[in-house]
């Protein structure tokens, strides 16, 4: 690794940022079940808590992204709480997530629901959610919708369109100063038939017709098989519409496995297209990196830690690129050339790297065993088993 490459890869480092779910400490699941762990937060409280003990040993993790059903039972009044909570752990309050989909009556849909009444509900509560987002000095509002229609017939495309349109036209008006609205998109699942925000040019149109406040956010499982994320990012990229990420792996669908646990060369390419998108336009993109997992079998808080690390190493590599020398291979039509250029930068071991720039910030080289080694787990168990014993049937 020449000095150069050293100092891009370190400087990629220190701009690097990743937040984390809060609800990813707690005892989720998939919907077939849960296994429920002792140590598993139990409260917001505690979710800031397990945070901040990730942000401590990783230094990469400042902000958590919060559900306002699950976070914020009261709404605004709990505000002040949550932040000087999250204040106490190190960490601050990041995107924050409507709930749009839990309730009985968002069975056939929330924005895209046939009953007006539902409708009017569905964006009372999004609504509230943008005072939430500017009372705790949040940039993002992020949206996911279970809108769909699982059998053929049973609802009308067009019209659940239109409604959507009229929905989030709404939702951006409310916005305010630099305030942004983040829509994410799913091709199935709950719905099955026609969902109603299925890839990300429903998601781009959706957000061209709510206003330049609104971009795409893009999760790495909500994809069909083989499909070509990063050229996804490209594009996003070119047209100044990639506003964020939900970061996970998957092998056959929404798995929301750990980050780069099947696919790490993906990841890496999704990274490296950001990376050569920067060099080309001498531009930062505006992205807001987040985890959205299922930590079901491994335990919550250490999962999270090594995504966090899988991440920080992967963006390390892509930062490694030679820019110069692939963009030259590319417009020889140099292809061996071009993809080993691609290629060199994915096997470099930047563990040594990451090492030394974590013992720059003195933070531990090895965040795992530092988390190990700091008792934090074993406290968690003692203090919250008793309460979860009878966590059985609560989402978050």
């Amino acid at each position: 690794m020449t000095t150069r490459q050293t100092e891009q890869a370190r400087a990629a480092l220190d701009a690097f940022t990743i937040e984390l779910p809060s609800w990813g400490f707690a005892n989720t699941g998939t919907r077939f079940g849960k296994f429920i762990q002792s140590s598993a937060a139990t409260s917001t409280e505690e979710k800031l808590a397990d945070a901040g003990a990730v942000h401590r040993v990783t230094g990469c993790c400042p902000s958590v992204a919060v559900h306002v059903l699950w976070d914020f039972p009261n709404g605004a009044p709990d505000v002040p709480a949550v932040m000087k909570c999250a204040a106490q752990n190190g960490v601050r309050i990041g995107a924050i997530n409507p709930n749009v989909f839990q309730d009985q009556c968002y069975k056939n849909g929330s924005l895209g629901n046939p009953d007006l009444e539902v409708r009017k509900t569905a964006l009372s509560h999004i609504l509230d959610s943008i005072e939430i987002q500017r009372a705790t000095g949040s940039r993002d509002l992020s949206l996911w919708f279970a809108d769909g229609i699982s059998y053929p017939g049973t609802g009308s495309i067009r019209a659940r369109r239109n409604w959507f349109i009229g929905g989030l036209k709404t939702v951006h008006a409310a916005l305010s100063g630099e305030q942004r609205m983040l829509v994410e998109y799913k091709p199935f699942e709950p719905a099955f038939y026609a969902t109603d925000i299925a890839d990300w040019g429903m998601s781009y149109i959706y957000c061209k017709y709510a206003g330049q406040q609104a971009k795409v956010l893009v999760d790495t499982g909500h994809h069909y098989q083989t499909q070509n994320i990063e050229q996804i990012v490209a594009w996003l990229l070119g047209e100044n519409m990639l506003g964020g990420f939900h970061f996970n792996d998957r092998r056959y669908a929404d798995d929301d496995l750990t980050l780069g646990c099947m696919d790490p060369y993906q990841v890496f390419r999704i990274f490296h297209e950001i990376c050569y998108f920067t060099w080309e336009t001498s531009r930062v993109p505006d992205i807001a990196y987040m985890v959205d997992q299922s930590h079901n079998l491994k335990n919550k808080i250490e999962e999270t830690i090594q995504t966090s690390n899988n991440a920080q190493e992967l963006f390390a590599k892509a930062s490694l690129v030679n820019h110069e020398k692939l963009a030259a291979c590319q417009m020889k039509g140099e292809l061996i050339e071009a993809e080993e250029t691609l290629r060199e930068a994915f096997f470099a071991d930047v563990r040594p790297l990451l090492r030394e720039w974590r013992k720059s910030k003195g933070l531990p080289e090895d965040p795992i065993s530092a988390f190990r080694e700091s008792g934090y787990l074993k406290k968690a168990e003692k203090d919250r088993a008793e309460r979860n014993k009878s966590a059985v049937s609560s989402y978050a």
